[in-house]
């Protein structure tokens, strides 16, 4: 009986040794996400033709200083560039392939907003931001990017960032012209205030005057420099204060983004003109669609974004 107890005994313990050397075998494989972070900048690193300096070309350098700057001025070291190191040259197909996984990898750091008002910007690995659908489709935008706009012999360069007392790192790519893109720095802007302009003249031979009035919002990249613009403009034809007939014009453009301007006539006769405008601009990895029912432009996704769906007036 006590022999029939110990061997029973002994295959119980034999079970659990294997349980556990199992559990060990499994977690073998699981990576935490940060060392797979880490690990695959490495292997970037490792496939990157390596660099003979860390001077950047004074067109990127004057880029860095002056993002820098603007970040004093709006955010007061709320957000700030801390290091920059470059690491190399992408020369082969899998340097340029590893970029792009790194890039639209759900653990890479990104960020959005308007850096002219603090409070709206918004950073962290993709997956602490969005899940879901929504994770997936931020992510195919960014293969989109980097498939659209990384090529073999651009730059990489290692960004350090302090954004809201927690310390992130970026890669930015970057050629001698310029930076190309950054996932932080490609999903901000700086928005200037809205701009109205109005004007008008009168044609004495015919005695028909006309008067116009424009709205424009301008988004800069980050080291202020203009990126994108979107506005709307009313013109109006009168005689004897009548409105005789009314145009309307709109537009729309963003480098490294979307846009989507439209607008109709309200009113074309009579005591003054009106027209209705819808406008957006976004950065890449947002979305933008027209709903022609309210005729409006509404934003989804991940990305700083301006909207503006109203309407214009102008008398005689």
């Amino acid at each position: 009986m006590k022999k029939l107890f110990l061997n029973k005994l002994n295959l119980v313990l034999a079970l659990i040794v294997l349980t556990f050397a199992s559990c060990e075998k499994e977690n073998d494989g699981i990576v935490p996400a940060q060392d797979q972070t880490s690990q695959s900048i490495e292997n970037l690193k490792a496939a990157l033709l390596p660099p003979t300096t860390q001077e950047l070309p004074k067109i990127v350098s004057d880029q860095i200083n002056s993002s820098k700057a603007n970040l004093l001025h709006y955010t007061d070291k709320g957000m700030e560039i801390l290091e920059v190191t470059v690491l190399g040259t992408i020369n082969t197909a899998d340097a340029l392939n590893l970029s792009k996984e790194i890039i639209s990898s759900k653990e890479s750091v990104v960020a959005n907003g308007d850096v002219a008002e603090p409070s709206s910007i918004v950073a962290g690995p993709l997956k602490d931001l969005y899940s879901g659908n929504e994770l997936l489709e931020i992510q195919d935008n960014l293969n989109e990017v980097a498939t659209n706009e990384l090529k073999i012999n651009d730059q990489i360069l290692e960004i350090t960032w302090n954004i809201k007392n927690k310390k992130v790192k970026s890669l930015c790519f970057y050629r001698t012209d310029g930076i190309v893109w950054d996932n932080v720095i490609g999903g901000l802007v700086i928005m200037e205030q809205p701009q109205i302009e109005e004007s008008s003249q009168g044609d004495f031979h015919s005695k028909v005057s006309s008067k116009w009035r424009s709205l424009t919002w301008t988004a800069n990249w980050l080291w202020g420099s203009k990126r994108g613009e979107m506005g709307a403009k009313i013109t109006i034809y009168y005689s004897s204060s009548r409105v005789t007939n009314t145009d309307r014009s709109d537009w729309g453009n963003i480098s490294l983004g979307k846009a989507r301007s439209e607008s109709k006539i309200l009113n074309n006769t009579g005591s003054y003109g009106k027209i209705r405008y819808a406008l957006g601009l976004c950065t890449p990895t947002g979305s933008l669609s027209f709903n022609s029912s309210n005729f409006t432009v509404s934003f989804s996704g991940l990305g700083s974004n301006i909207i503006a769906n109203g309407t214009l007036t102008l008398y005689p």
